[in-house]
């Protein structure tokens, strides 16, 4: 929208939450506003636009209010695969307190599937008990009726082709979708089996008394093939995998070899030891380190970062399609980089033996470790060495026996100190009342086809959590910049909890055979996170305490970050892979330009605040899309490893914790595997077991054997479910 229709649409704004507004009809609004002729035909306009986004709506046909004024809210709808949903209010100042979730139930979601815009009534009253329709959890909130769809999330979906007596239909993949597609087989080109997984594109939905229609826009292949698995993801998710040909054209455009205007206008770190440690399989290097002792006993650190802004010019093809991509893609097969593999793979990525233009926050550290000073350099390096964790590790935490992976003594020792700084930083880190939510990851191995052969539990050892706490202090040291200097700019903001959340963590956390004190106090989640450090309960109940947490997301506000305890926060250090990244790179290059030798180009790009909270709202969900992606994958091919194990008839044994105990059987979590599953009561074949819904826990009638939550089970696989995308178990003994 032009900046004149932004002035004319703030004043309708502001007339309309004005304390003695009225509702009034268009042309009583152009009244009132005393417009020249000239604009009065541009209030329509943006009425029109101000109706279609639900920043305002009609009452009594024709007058207009704020939702709010009418009891309706915007935002965006959950479903759950039981058929309700919360919506998730929209809130117009990124710095106010988010509102409560709003319950829908299934019989008021209207044609509104997941993902959803929408526009909800909210109701006076929390929703009536019904069996099987309200969640507990729910009971206590506010519910509403959704009456508009104001933007649609999904313009085609992915599933299976299934075939009544009378007519064709898709089952979507994502449960959380539970109407099947019509669609009519005799239009179109494709001819489809019964079985095929297919994309299907939706026509609009308007009657909710009958199941929405679509046309087959393309066959991916047979439903029962587990090589496209991750295929089908590439589809539901809609991501964009090849490059337009103009991207592509600008990417192979750019030289390999660095300018020399550059090499002499930056400060030289090339004579200077400095190594990148990445997993063992990483293709694109963000971030390097270097470390050495000054002549007065401190210590000056360098975190140097591709200097991606370099590359990729604001308004430029790359920028554009860096933008919309948002964030890279990490599929447990293939990767779908943010950026062209000319950049991400090559000009930009820090590999060793070449040199690299790169953005460094040089840090000059007292002795015990804390910030004497910090500066920021337009910089060039020549990365020594290309480690892995596993190197890093076997330097800074030699075994017994065994020789460093690492055969020079040079980066051996840098390793060493590289450590004992981090060390002590993240030392000061928590006692700065930091929480520790470091989780493990899955990696899934997969043979030539695509299939899962082998799943390996990496965890956050040391020699990740060297890398972590410096790209913590560069993110922190260039938010405080950012923010002293007044600059718009980009945070990653974590809000404080809502203390309700916390409180029913703590019944988990005592139901688990824990105790925790008060929820609210910083002090006491410190102390339950190091109780459970080593434990087998650590991660279900930390990925709770998580889910008790909100999410973070990017804000030009910055509110602070709760998980870090860090006033100041920002992403600074993945530019390949995070747009957001880039744009911090050109706030910082703009706050810091007295500081710098000459720009030649024009890389500090000027954001106003509007520009940045739409590409703030923009990131935040291109990664939750992406996060979403990446877990459902790693637990497809979870399923699919357990689903040859039953198909091979050769079933290992599997640790288990049991996490909850209900009428039906045992929810229990496989701490290695990171998987949760269900052990029905059925399969509890060695006795007869009672029940008790006071203290969650079966007694069984003849053995007297206690199962409650906290207990240590040995099970095996028995039945896996590819559509819910669970996983039932049965006790090994």
């Amino acid at each position: 929208m032009k900046p004149e229709l932004n002035s004319l649409k703030q004043r309708i704004q502001n007339l309309l939450s004005s304390p003695g507004y009225r509702p009034m009809r268009v042309s009583e609004i152009v009244g009132s506003l005393k417009l020249p002729p000239s604009e009065r035909g541009q209030v329509r306009r943006i009425m029109d636009h101000l109706l279609q986004q639900g920043s305002v709506v009609h009452v009594r046909k024709d007058r207009i209010v704020l939702p709010s004024e009418a009891n309706l809210v915007t935002g965006r709808l959950q479903m759950n695969e039981r058929g309700f949903g919360f919506v998730i209010p929209e809130s117009p100042d990124p710095a106010a307190k988010a509102s409560p979730d709003i319950f829908i139930p299934a019989e008021d979601t209207g044609v509104a599937m997941h993902g959803d815009r929408v526009l909800v009534r909210v109701n006076q009253q929390p929703p009536a008990r019904r069996k099987g329709r309200v969640p507990e959890r729910a009971s206590d909130k506010i519910s509403g009726c959704i009456i508009r769809v104001l933007e649609r999330a999904n313009t085609t979906l992915v599933g299976v082709l299934q075939r009544s007596p009378h007519f064709h239909f898709v089952r979507p993949d994502d449960p959380r979708i539970q109407r099947d597609v019509y669609v009519n087989l005799s239009h179109g080109t494709l001819k489809p089996r019964v079985d095929d997984r297919v994309v299907v594109k939706l026509q609009p939905w308007e009657n909710r008394q009958m199941n929405p229609e679509g046309i087959i826009s393309e066959v991916i292949g047979r439903s029962d093939d587990p090589s496209l698995d991750i295929l089908v993801i590439v589809k539901k998710f809609k991501f964009r995998v090849d490059f337009p040909p103009e991207v592509i054209a600008h990417a192979e455009a750019i030289e390999e070899t660095v300018p020399e205007a550059e090499r002499m206008r930056r400060m030289d770190f090339t004579q200077d030891m400095v190594v990148t440690i990445d997993p063992d399989d990483a293709r694109d290097y963000d971030d390097a380190l270097s470390l050495k002792r000054t002549g007065n006993g401190r210590w000056l650190l360098g975190v140097h970062i591709a200097d991606v802004s370099h590359y990729v010019k604001p308004g430029s093809a790359l920028d554009r399609e860096a933008r919309e991509r948002g964030n890279s893609v990490y599929l447990p097969d293939r990767v779908i980089p943010m950026l062209p593999q000319h950049l991400s793979n090559g000009i930009c990525s820090l590999k060793g033996g070449v040199e690299r233009l790169t953005q460094t926050v040089l840090f000059e550290l007292n002795p015990d470790c804390t910030v004497h000073s910090r500066t920021f350099h337009d910089s060039i390096i020549c990365s020594s060495a290309r480690l892995t964790y596993k190197q890093a590790l076997s330097v800074i935490k030699p075994q017994a026996g065994s020789k460093p992976l690492v055969d020079n003594p040079a980066v051996c020792r840098l390793l060493q100190d590289l450590w004992s700084v981090a060390s002590r930083v993240r030392a000061l880190r928590f006692a700065n009342g930091s929480l520790d939510l470091d989780f493990p990851e899955l990696k899934v191995h997969c043979n030539e086809r695509g299939l899962a052969e082998r799943i390996e539990k990496q965890e956050n050892d040391i020699s990740h959590q060297l890398v972590e706490e410096f790209m913590l202090m560069a993110n922190e040291a260039v938010a405080a910049e950012t923010r002293r200097r007044t600059m718009p700019s980009i945070y990653r903001v974590h809000d404080e909890p809502d203390v309700d959340k916390l409180e029913q963590y703590r019944d988990f956390v005592i139901a688990n055979g824990f105790t925790m004190g008060d929820p609210s106090v910083r002090g006491e989640i410190q102390k339950l996170l190091k109780r459970l450090a080593g434990k087998p309960e650590e991660y279900i109940l930390k990925l709770n305490l998580l889910r008790s947490l909100k999410r973070a997301q990017y804000s030009t506000t910055p509110v602070g970050h709760f998980g870090l305890s860090k006033e100041n926060y920002t992403h600074f250090t993945s530019p390949i892979r995070r747009y957001a990244d880039l744009i911090i790179h050109r706030s910082l290059i703009r706050a810091t330009k007295h500081s710098r030798k000459p720009l030649p180009h024009a890389r500090d790009a000027a954001y106003d605040s509007a520009t940045l909270d739409t590409i703030c709202n923009h990131c935040s969900i291109t990664e939750r899309v992406a996060d979403e992606a990446e877990k459902e994958a790693v637990k497809l091919k979870l399923i699919e490893y357990f689903e040859n194990q039953l198909r091979k008839h050769k079933l290992e044994t599997f640790d288990a914790l049991v996490t909850e105990v209900r009428n039906f059987g045992l929810f229990i979590e496989l701490p290695d595997y990171m998987l949760s599953g269900l052990i029905h009561i059925s399969t509890l074949g060695d006795d007869f077991y009672h029940f008790d819904a006071a203290r969650q826990k079966f007694t069984g009638k003849k053995t007297k054997r206690v199962i409650q939550p906290g207990q240590r089970l040995k099970v095996k696989v028995s039945r896996v479910d590819r559509f819910k995308k669970q996983v039932d178990f049965a006790l090994a003994d």
